[in-house]
């Protein structure tokens, strides 16, 4: 109950990578390029997110290429990499959005994330999240990170606001007049 009301006043969520849109493996060539995995229902969770008007953002430790092609993709533009102060970069991102912490939330899953997480509105982690942050945050995916954890919480964000269907009716099938 108290995760629906947190995440009924959002008006911008922002995102981990590694290990939430991610299953936190990292992949490198022979030539030392880094890739990454990242899942299609996350993504079509975050542009629907979007499309009601949520802002989304990544803050994220790790700096990439990867990230950075995947934020385009989906239309982030608010895209921080390489961020040791997470809590702190969000305040400024607030600052900027003017916007507070009440009204802003961020899925991660690990200690380091839990100053920002403690820190918003609403927040949420993976079932793979280290305990300490599985018992701070307000949902726990039952999915697994990189494989539909950061979808499952677009869509609770949207029920929680009353645009889960409005989100999903081009989808249906019109019933027949």
């Amino acid at each position: 109950m108290r995760a629906t009301v947190q995440a009924r006043n959002l008006r911008l969520m922002a995102f981990d990578v590694d290990g939430v849109l991610t299953d936190g493996t990292l992949y490198y060539t022979a030539q030392g390029d880094e890739m990454k995995a990242f899942n299609a229902l996350d993504g079509h969770g975050l542009k629907m997110l979007a499309e009601a008007g949520i802002r989304l953002a990544i803050i994220t430790g790790r700096t990439s290429r990867a990230v950075e092609l995947r934020a385009q993709n989906l239309g982030i533009a608010l895209l921080l990499q390489g961020v040791a102060d997470k809590r702190g970069a969000m305040q400024t991102l607030l600052q900027q959005q003017g916007l507070g912490f009440a009204e802003a939330g961020y899925m991660g899953d690990d200690v380091v994330d839990l100053p920002l997480l403690c820190a918003c509105g609403f927040s949420a982690t993976v079932r793979s999240g280290h305990t300490l942050v599985q018992g701070r945050v307000d949902y726990v995916a039952r999915a697994a990170a990189g494989h539909g954890a950061v979808r499952e919480v677009c869509e609770f964000i949207l029920a929680a606001q009353d645009k889960l269907d409005a989100a999903m009716a081009p989808y249906l099938p019109k019933a027949p007049e």
